[in-house]
Formats: structure tokens, C-alpha cells, sequence
């Protein structure tokens, strides 16, 4: 942007540019994604980040460069073009193979009608070069205490050599190449600090948010992630007759084992149980869920599946749990039981807490039977 054509200092129009730019994309990435889980889309948010970004920013270039196509000011927007790349290539981490990115440069030198320049053919290559470099520091070379310097080593001297290229096709002063360089390099810092700090509070966010869902002693979900699961499984179940079932399950005489071991130690028995029940869960199945509910109590949700179905899974746990040897700190092994109740969802359950019921009610008969057995029905 210059003073001439938009009647504003092109630098803090240019500042507010990119701002808005970088924060239309976090807020439309952000609303889209969160409507396609509401709806339960199954759809991978790295592939569609990946497909998203590259729609963003090609719509983004193509439409700032449209507005200068064929004009002998048609380098005014290269810096936010650059912008878009490094976005793409860095931040966004988009592994766009040079077989797919050749192709769009290809095309996009055939919109603005450069590819009769010999300069535009070698800032095309550098350009292609930059987005790779930056994509493999984004991957493999990054440290988290010189991201800012391997950044700046690469986008100071990329768009240094994209700018000479620009000042050769179309005889810019010095004065004027220095400029746009400098801009650039401001904008990259801008750039890094601004998406830095979104990051970080979005990773407080993910941890809160985690708090919110996770037992913090096991690491496994907790009631409310339980509450909510079982409410959605559960009007899924109905709403599309797919099964559901549970598997609930407690310690047996598990206040024994705070009274005589001390509970750090009873703090390391439930730790070691659901890190075991989650293994074997994740092995059988990635579907099926595990929940501390309780203070000794575990829920398993088995989504899609029958009673029947789940026995395997069910036994597998119950043995490998009965025969658990848990090493204390001072090298004493501990060695617990548990008592299980299994269910599925049945066509009078009315709502989950049907459900629950009478998976709590099969535990306590499991109890009730002297404890270290399985009910199911």
C-alpha cells in the first residue's frame, strides 16, 4: 500500500491488515471446526487445517493481487503475499509437497501475466525454496529457545533475495527496496509475536480446559467428561438403535489399603489401575472411553457395542487387574481385586440414568456375592 493510492500511511494500514487477516482466519477456522464437531463430522483437524489454510490463503492472494494485475505497481502487495506463505508454510505447519506447490506458482504467474519475466521465474524458485526451508524449521530444527532466531534467519534473507527480485523486474529504487524489506521483516516479527501469543493462551486454554474433563491423579476423564459422554452416546443409542454399553467397576476393600499402606500408596494403585485398564482398552478398541467416576470407581463406555460383544474386553480387564502386582515406593507389592457390573442399553431405559442403574446395581450384586466377580445382564 502507498501514501499516493490509499491516502494513509501505508505502515500502520499495513500493521491493522495483517492483524485483521491473521484474525479472520483463527475466528472462521475456529467457528467452522467447532460446527463440524457439533455435528459430529468425523473429519481429521490437521487435514482439514491443512486444506482450510491453503484455500484461505490462495483466496487471500489472488484476490489482493487482482486488485493490481497488469499495473506497473502490481509488487505493492508482495508482503502480504509473503505473509500468506510463511503463515502457510510455518505457523500453520502445511506440508504442501513442491510437486503441488509448483502448479499453484505456475498458475498464479498466469493470472498476473509475470511468467514472460525471467525475474518472475527466479522469484518463483526462491519462493517455492523459502516455503520449503521454513516448513522443515517448523519440523525438525525448531527449538523453543531459538525459534525466533532460526525464524528471523530464514525470513530476513529470503525476503531480502524475493524483494531483489522484485527491484530488478521492475527497476525500484534502493531507497525503495530497503523500505519494503525492512516492512517485511517488521511484519514477520509482528507476525511471530502476535500467533506466539495466541498460542499460548490457547495451550492455558487446552490445560484449563483438560482440568475441566481429567482426574488430575489418574490423568484419565473424569465424572463430568463422563456425565456429557454418556448423555450423547446414549441419545445416539436411542435416536439410531446402535449399541452402547458399560463397564463400572471399584477396588475391592480399597479403604484397607489407605489404612495400612498410607494413601500416597492408595494414590499409586489408582494410578497404575488406569493406566492398565486404559492400555488394554486402547489396544482393543480406540473407541472405548475409561472414567475415574469415584473415588475407587472406574467406568468404561463401549460405544457401538452389545453386551455380548464387550466379554472379551470385560475379562481381559478383570484378569490382568486380579493379578496386578503394584510396587510401592519402599519395594512392598500391593495386590488388589475388583468388582465389575456390565450392561447394555435396553429398550425400556428411558434415559441414562436407566442406564447407569443398572450397571450400579450388577456392581453391587458383584459385591454383594463376595466381591471379585463379574455381573453381567
Amino acid at each position: 500500500m502507498t501514501w499516493s493510492n490509499w491516502l494513509v500511511p501505508p505502515f500502520p494500514t499495513s500493521i491493522f491488515f495483517v492483524l485483521g487477516f491473521l484474525t479472520l482466519y483463527q475466528v472462521s477456522y475456529s467457528w467452522i471446526t467447532t460446527q463440524l464437531h457439533d455435528h459430529h463430522v468425523q473429519i481429521n483437524d490437521d487435514t482439514f487445517n491443512t486444506w482450510y489454510g491453503v484455500f484461505y490463503m490462495l483466496v487471500f492472494v489472488f484476490a489482493l493481487q487482482s486488485l493490481v494485475v497488469g499495473q506497473s505497481n502490481s509488487w505493492e502487495f508482495m508482503n502480504f503475499e509473503l505473509i500468506a506463505v510463511t503463515f502457510c508454510a510455518y505457523f500453520l505447519n502445511i506440508r504442501i509437497p513442491v510437486y503441488f506447490l509448483f502448479p499453484i506458482v505456475l498458475v498464479y504467474m498466469a493470472f498476473n501475466g509475470s511468467y514472460i519475466y525471467w525475474q518472475s521465474w527466479g522469484h518463483a524458485l526462491t519462493l517455492m525454496t523459502f516455503f520449503w526451508v521454513l516448513n522443515l524449521i517448523r519440523r525438525k530444527l525448531a527449538d523453543r529457545r531459538y525459534n525466533l532466531a532460526l525464524y528471523l534467519a530464514v525470513t530476513v534473507p529470503f525476503g531480502g533475495a524475493l524483494w531483489l527480485w522484485m527491484k530488478w523486474k521492475f527497476t525500484l529504487s534502493w531507497e525503495t527496496f530497503a523500505q519494503e524489506w525492512l516492512y517485511l521483516t517488521v511484519f514477520e516479527i509482528l507476525l511471530y509475536s502476535y500467533l506466539d501469543m495466541l498460542s499460548r493462551d490457547s495451550q492455558s486454554k487446552l490445560r484449563l480446559a483438560r482440568l475441566d474433563s481429567h482426574d488430575a491423579l489418574t490423568g484419565i476423564e473424569n465424572y463430568e467428561a463422563y456425565r456429557n459422554d454418556v448423555h450423547q452416546l446414549f441419545a445416539e443409542s436411542r435416536e439410531n438403535g446402535q449399541g452402547l454399553a458399560m463397564m463400572m467397576f471399584d477396588i475391592d476393600h480399597f479403604k484397607q489399603v489407605n489404612d495400612t499402606y498410607g494413601h500416597l500408596a492408595g494414590d499409586r494403585v489408582l494410578q497404575q489401575l488406569a493406566k492398565t485398564v486404559a492400555r488394554i482398552a486402547s489396544q482393543a478398541d480406540p473407541a472405548i472411553k475409561v472414567y475415574r467416576t469415584g473415588g475407587e470407581e472406574f467406568n468404561l463406555l463401549f460405544p457401538n457395542y452389545s453386551l455380548a460383544e464387550t466379554n472379551a474386553i470385560v475379562d481381559q480387564i478383570f484378569t490382568v487387574i486380579n493379578h496386578l502386582p503394584i510396587t510401592l515406593d519402599d519395594g512392598r507389592l500391593i495386590q488388589v481385586t475388583i468388582s465389575v457390573g456390565v450392561s447394555a442399553v435396553v429398550a425400556d431405559d428411558q434415559t441414562s440414568l436407566d442406564f447407569y442403574n443398572r450397571v450400579d446395581h450388577n456392581l453391587y450384586q458383584s459385591k454383594r456375592e463376595g466381591r471379585q466377580l463379574i455381573t453381567r445382564h
